[in-house]
């Protein structure tokens, strides 16, 4: 089997879309304190917060909230979002879906773009990008993946350069927004929501299985078993240590974080 650069570039763009369909029935975790805010038209939407990390810390909450898409919020949802201090919307969405769906923010939410396909920094991978497709496939078949989109989707939000700069601005503007709350989001809030979500509870030091039944709880927010699974995210993490060989070389070298902003986030979000 031979795959071509063009084959493997059109796959990583519809991936990156956010394009999910039907995967392999996992139960969520049954705990689910109300972290969500309990919007009806965003039933994804929830604070980040509440978690101890490995060293004693807890993760401050009120302050940076993932959401799937917020286009279809009322203007008494809105109420609800501000009203919890929210000031800053971080769009994950592409163009397409930034144009069909858009948000809709009200005045004193500043709204930012931070889009994980976008070619605005050329396409280019940090990796062969036909390698990573073939063994993304082969991860997804040997872990019983029935979606294998999302399980070579989630590898190439590491890969793929421009997905850098998207989780990069989204981290940034945690540690930048101290004016109030920030939420960023993608269409369903659950694999490039799910993925920043991942990378910054591990910057703070959230243990690994905290961060995966975080992940998971998209299926008990999103009302469906099989909204995500464990080995998707499992396949990012994979491909971050094989380009990067320790989660602090990508925060560096993959999202360009400079020590300072790793301090800024922690100082932001740690108690």
């Amino acid at each position: 089997m031979t795959i071509t650069r063009r084959a493997a570039l059109a796959l990583t763009a519809a991936l990156l879309a956010g394009a999910a369909v039907a995967t392999p029935a996992q139960a969520a975790p049954a705990a689910t304190w109300e972290r969500s805010l309990g919007l009806a038209n965003a039933t994804n939407f929830r604070d980040v917060g509440g978690y101890t990390t490995a060293d004693g810390h807890t993760v401050r909450t009120g302050v940076v909230f993932r959401s799937n898409k917020l286009s279809n919020l009322t203007a008494a949802e809105w109420q609800v979002v501000t009203a919890h201090g929210i000031n800053r919307d971080v769009d994950l969405r592409n163009i397409q879906e930034r144009g069909d769906e858009p948000d809709h923010a009200p005045a004193g939410v500043a709204y930012q773009v931070a889009d994980v396909a976008s070619l605005s920094h050329g396409i280019r991978f940090h990796d062969n990008a036909g390698v990573t497709l073939l063994a993304a496939i082969a991860a997804g078949l040997l872990s019983g993946s029935s979606d294998l989109g999302q399980s070579i989707g989630y590898p190439f939000m590491v890969n793929f350069v421009g997905a850098d700069y998207a989780f990069r601005d989204t981290l940034k503007a945690i540690a930048t927004n101290t004016s109030g709350g920030v939420v960023y989001h993608c269409s369903a809030g659950k694999d490039r929501t799910g993925w920043a979500t991942a990378v910054l509870l591990t910057l703070l030091g959230v243990p690994m299985a905290t961060v995966e039944a975080d992940f998971l709880l998209s299926n008990t927010y999103l009302g469906r078993a099989d909204a995500v699974q464990v080995a998707w995210l499992r396949a990012a993490f994979a491909e971050l240590y094989h380009i990067y060989g320790t989660f602090t070389a990508y925060l560096h070298s993959g999202l360009m974080l400079t020590d300072a902003d790793i301090a800024a986030i922690k100082a932001r979000l740690l108690v």
